[in-house]
């Protein structure tokens, strides 16, 4: 009887265990990085909590970054994206100049690089974030957008499922330093090419300012501080 009531006050507030997981994780992952960071350095930050009870909510630390990541793009990007794609007030191409400068700018990104995964290095994060531009970003963000400006007049396409997909990827595969490394400087090369790829489709989005450059290099630093 005793042992079931030692189970059963383990188990009570399960939620609450799992954000005690992530919320050390996360705060390990930014100060040290996550290449850095082990499932034994997160136990030792858990007061008590051990191996056992992680292993019980996550199969291994990629799984462990992968939710704190959802957490945090859904407390601020999924609301900041659904404002500019539902926004009746301007073109659909204008939505998507805006939703790829909102995705640079977003404060979630600093986050993001800080922790300063090593993703060619871990197949399982790659294909997790494939997974959410296929399943959550083209189909919910890019597309509509296109679409809508396909019916305004503001972006003029016969194939806006594959422009959907082709942009989706080049912006958060290709000119992704975390997934394709470069210097700043390099990258920078990739966003004015791929300005130039926007301009070519008939997408007049002018991506790149001094803002944006300096915007574009401090992500890359804050990356290779940790890498």
């Amino acid at each position: 009887m005793e042992g079931d009531v030692v189970i059963m006050a383990r188990n009570k507030y399960p939620e609450e265990t799992v954000k005690r997981i992530l919320d050390v994780s996360w705060e390990l992952f930014l100060e040290q990085g996550y290449e850095n960071t082990s499932i034994q350095n997160i136990i030792d930050n858990l007061g008590g909590l051990t191996k056992g009870a992680i292993y019980h909510h996550f199969k291994s630390k990629e799984d462990i970054l992968m939710a704190v990541a959802q957490r945090m793009y859904s407390n601020y990007d999924a609301k900041v994206l659904k404002i500019i794609r539902d926004d009746n007030n301007i073109s659909g191409l204008d939505k998507l100049g805006k939703l790829f400068r909102i995705s640079i700018n977003s404060s979630t990104e600093n986050d993001a690089f800080k922790a300063a995964p090593d993703v060619l290095s871990n197949p399982k994060i790659l294909a997790l974030q494939m997974q959410g531009i296929i399943k959550e970003t083209i189909p919910n963000y890019v597309k509509p957008i296109i679409d809508q400006g396909v019916i305004d007049g503001s972006i003029q396409t016969d194939y806006p499922q594959e422009l959907a997909e082709v942009i989706s990827m080049l912006l958060n595969i290709w000119l992704n330093p975390m997934i394709f490394y470069a210097e700043s400087e390099s990258i920078l090369n990739r966003f004015r090419f791929f300005q130039q790829i926007l301009h070519s489709l008939g997408l007049s989005i002018n991506l790149l300012d001094n803002q944006m450059e300096e915007r574009i290099v401090e992500l890359c630093r804050m990356y290779s501080e940790k890498k």
